[in-house]
């Protein structure tokens, strides 16, 4: 099925309710899809979601915000797309990126670029880019540059949801797809969405591959603070997860190319955390190197299991930006 991303995101938007409530938090932009700046914050309102990046001035992603006219809450303490742990299979730089001291610049396009130098407890450069692609899409692209070889690099990419009770991945054979406890006959095995449920475990990890698997388990998560054991589960068919929210009827859609992100890790749906991470790069980089990798969030309403596929393949089909 051949889609343009456009054509898609148009589709699903009649589905959305417009957004007619409370007056913006801050002057309009010429494009609503820009962000504005606001202090040391950068507000936007792009029609269906309100909001901050970098709340207070913090090295944090977006948070609070609120979708519809009723402002309802959808993002956790974290916010959406916060850089989050930095590993290698050396060692652990720093606590968190939202404990590393950032500077943020208003692009002319009205993206945000925001820039982190490298220091003696992080041996890199960084800059992460937001921008909005449409009223309900959210894009961000990190760019690392070491200033020392790093072996195996990993961006723990989070995000963190209000609500959002039930979480899947997309996985290449879905041990649920017969109904719970049921695993799929022999050859009748498809990609689908898997379910995060407590009785498989509580913190669990969808590699891309074998070496993600071995990239998992190779002692950076048990360095302090905060060591995880994660629970293997069955191989990702694309870096695609979903966060549902019944209540709401609100349904969010995280995905970055499959060169860019070699896991999918998540607690069980109704754990508190109510996060999904992505895990970015997982190769070695050199010294002097610049190297990129991009996410996408989609929210939207009703979204079914293959308007998520679909969003996911005319993302895939997308140019790279360059480097």
């Amino acid at each position: 099925m051949k889609h343009s991303c456009c054509q898609l995101i148009a589709g699903l938007l009649l589905i959305m309710p417009a957004f007619a409530g409370e007056p913006a938090p801050a002057p309009p932009a010429a494009n609503p899809l820009s962000f504005v700046l606001s202090g040391q914050e950068y507000r936007f309102d792009t029609g269906v979601l309100r909001g901050t990046l970098r709340p207070e001035g913090k090295s944090l992603g977006l948070r609070p915000v609120l979708e519809g006219a009723a402002g309802l809450p959808v993002a956790g303490p974290y916010g959406f797309f916060s850089l989050y742990r930095l590993l290698t299979g050396d060692a652990r730089f720093g606590t968190a990126a939202w404990d590393w001291a950032s500077v943020a610049t208003l692009l002319g396009s009205g993206a945000v670029a925001v820039q982190w130098t490298a220091d003696q407890d992080h041996p890199l450069d960084m800059t992460a880019a937001y921008r909005w692609t449409a009223p309900n899409v959210l894009d961000v692209r990190v760019t690392v540059k070491p200033r020392k070889d790093l072996r195996g690099f990993e961006l723990f990419l989070a995000s963190y949801f209000d609500g959002f009770p039930a979480s899947f991945a997309y996985v290449q054979q879905n041990p649920q797809a017969g109904g719970v406890g049921a695993a799929p006959a022999a050859g009748d095995a498809k990609p689908g969405f898997m379910e995060a449920r407590k009785e498989a475990g509580y913190w669990l990890a969808f590699p891309r591959d074998n070496e993600a698997v071995r990239i998992i388990a190779d002692g950076r998560w048990q360095r302090p603070p905060n060591p995880v054991d994660w629970k293997v589960m069955p191989r990702l068919a694309a870096p695609l997860a979903l966060r549902r929210d019944a209540k709401s009827g609100l349904t969010a859609v995280l995905m970055a190319p499959p060169d860019d992100c070699f896991a999918i890790s998540m607690p069980f749906g109704e754990e508190n955390h109510r996060s999904v991470y992505l895990s970015l790069f997982g190769r070695d980089i050199k010294s002097g190197e610049s190297a990129s990798a991009r996410a996408r969030l989609f929210i939207g309403r009703g979204i079914t299991d293959q308007q998520a596929v679909d969003l996911y393949r005319a993302f895939a089909q997308e140019p790279r930006p360059e480097r």
